[in-house]
C-alpha cells in the first residue's frame, strides 16, 4: 500500500497532540515509517503511549522520543543516534514541524511582554524549524527529494488578542520557509508551510478570548465549522507525496476557505 521507499520515515517534531499526532496517525494510515519527537510530562506518558499504539497497530514502524526539541544539545545528541535508529539504510523523507510552544502576554499591563518572551517564541515556533532541517542535511540523512513542513497560522497577519509573540515567530517562520526552499533547492529538497484555519487543539485553548475567536471562526467560514486535525493531517499527507514534489516555498491555506 505504501508508494514510497519502506526504508523512509517521517519525522514529526511535536508528535504528540494536536495536529502533529493526527497528521501521524495519517502518515501511518498511508503506510509512512514514524519517529515522532515530543515533550510531555511522565505523569501524561501512560496516555500517550497508548496514542503511538494506535499508531503502531496500522503495521509502520513508530519510534518516539521524549526530549524538549528546542534544545540545541538536546537536537545534537538525538542527530547524534540516527545512524542506529534508522540503521544502514533508513533515510529521512519528511520533517513536519508541529511546535507550539509561545508566549501569550499583553504588551501592557502588570506583566508585559518581554523580549526574552519574544525570543523563547521564536525559537521554539521558527528557528528551530531552520536547526533541525539544517542538522539533518549536514549529517546527510535526508532522502532524495525530501519535503520540509512547518504549520504556520492566519495570525501571521491579522492581529489576535495576546498572540504577538506568535505573530512574530510565524512571520519568520514563514520568511526562513521561503529562504530554505530556495537555499535548498540544489539538495532536491522542499519547503513549505500549512496553514490551518482555527482548530480546537491543546494550544488553541490557551489563546485569551479563544471562545471568541471559535464563534467568530466559524461565522467567516463558508462552511460553518471549525477546522478539524483530521482535515490538516489530510493535507500533510497530500504534501507528502511524491506528486507534490513541484510545490515549494509557498503557504497551503487548509482553511475550507475561511481566511477569505
Amino acid at each position: 500500500m505504501s508508494h514510497h521507499n519502506p526504508n523512509d520515515f517521517a519525522l514529526i517534531l511535536g508528535g504528540s497532540q494536536g495536529l502533529g499526532y493526527a497528521s501521524a496517525l495519517k502518515l501511518a494510515q498511508k503506510g509512512w515509517n514514524l519517529l515522532i519527537v515530543h515533550r510531555d510530562r511522565r505523569t501524561d506518558l501512560p496516555e500517550i503511549e497508548r496514542k503511538f499504539e494506535v499508531i503502531k497497530s496500522c503495521g509502520v514502524e513508530v519510534k518516539s522520543f521524549n526530549l524538549d526539541a528546542t534544545n540545541s544539545e538536546k537536537r545534537t545528541e538525538w542527530i547524534n543516534l540516527l545512524p542506529e535508529v534508522l540503521g544502514k539504510t533508513g533515510k529521512i523523507k519528511l520533517l513536519l514541524h508541529s511546535i507550539a510552544k509561545g508566549n501569550l502576554k499583553a504588551m501592557t499591563g502588570d506583566a508585559p511582554l518581554h523580549t526574552t518572551d519574544l525570543q523563547i517564541t521564536a525559537n521554539a515556533m521558527a528557528y528551530s524549524f531552520y536547526e533541525w532541517s539544517k542538522s539533518i542535511l549536514d549529517a546527510c540523512f535526508f532522502a532524495p527529494q525530501a519535503k520540509l513542513l512547518a504549520f504556520t497560522s492566519e495570525g501571521n497577519e491579522r492581529v489576535w488578542k495576546h498572540y504577538a509573540a506568535v505573530s512574530v515567530a510565524k512571520t519568520s517562520l514563514e520568511t526562513l520557509m521561503k529562504y530554505m526552499a530556495v537555499e535548498f533547492a540544489e539538495f532536491k529538497i522542499t519547503a513549505n508551510c500549512i496553514q490551518p484555519g482555527v482548530v480546537e487543539t491543546q494550544s488553541f485553548q490557551m489563546i485569551p478570548g479563544h471562545e471568541e475567536l471559535k464563534a467568530s471562526s466559524i461565522k467567516r467560514n463558508p462552511f460553518q465549522r471549525l477546522t478539524k486535525p483530521e482535515d490538516v493531517a489530510n493535507v500533510v499527507y497530500l504534501m507528502s507525496r511524491d506528486e507534490a514534489s513541484w510545490i515549494n516555498g509557498t503557504v497551503v491555506k487548509v482553511d475550507g476557505g475561511e481566511s477569505l
